[in-house]
């Protein structure tokens, strides 16, 4: 009798394991899009549809949710006009638990009246990889660099961005541990065409974001 009802109590266990494991297999990967007007998808045409995140959620297929946190004009510097760090999708993206983060922050940065704190974009950057390294869904983050700039407009500055931004960014990214760089501006240099009120990707250069992004991500 003993015996038997030990038995039951190790087969309840053993139907409970299985059942644990199960949902955690059928569980998605979940992926959090963190970035600015860019991320968002500003100016595309069908931008429902045709931002990046959800065009990486399309190439990633089942298995992912992808999430798309961008946010029209802003920052990741602190002291920017519009930092990111005050925006409900902060939280947002903070309180989705993401098992991948992908950071796109960088060309607001690079206005006049938030590049004059240029000397605070480092350590604000891994300030934010520390943030999301450490929640407990432990993400792998994964940071842009910036578009070029085909058209210098609304502050956003070609030159700021390329010789400035990004090289901030570089140094960053150098000291911060298990973190993987993703070179947007490579991506679209050879295609200004891409980018038609000279900052934002059109839908087809968010195609091409996407396709970066996945390649990374697989």
């Amino acid at each position: 009798m003993i015996i038997n009802r030990i038995s039951i109590i190790g087969l309840n266990l053993l139907f409970a394991l299985l059942m644990s494991s199960l949902l955690q297999a059928t569980e998605p990967t979940r992926v959090a899009c963190v970035g600015d007007s860019i991320t968002f998808g500003a100016a595309i045409k069908d931008r429902e549809n045709r931002n990046y995140p959800v065009q990486l959620g399309v190439l990633l297929g089942d298995g992912y949710d992808v999430r798309n946190y961008g946010v029209n004009g802003a920052t990741l510097l602190k002291h920017g006009d519009l930092p990111y760090w005050t925006r409900p999708q902060f939280k947002m993206a903070t309180d989705f638990q993401p098992d991948i983060v992908i950071i796109k922050l960088g060309t607001n940065d690079s206005k006049p009246q938030n590049w004059k704190f240029a000397a605070e974009y480092g350590d604000d950057l891994l300030a934010m990889i520390r943030h999301f390294q450490e929640l407990d869904s432990a993400p792998q983050i994964y940071v842009c660099r910036p578009v070029p700039v085909a058209t210098d407009r609304w502050g956003i500055t070609e030159k700021v961005v390329h010789d400035e931004v990004i090289p901030a960014l570089n140094r960053a990214v150098r000291k911060a541990r298990r973190v993987k760089l993703i070179d947007l501006y490579k991506v679209l240099a050879p295609h200004p065409e891409l980018l038609p009120d000279g900052v934002h990707p059109n839908g087809d250069g968010a195609a091409l974001i996407a396709a970066a992004v996945y390649k990374c991500i697989k």
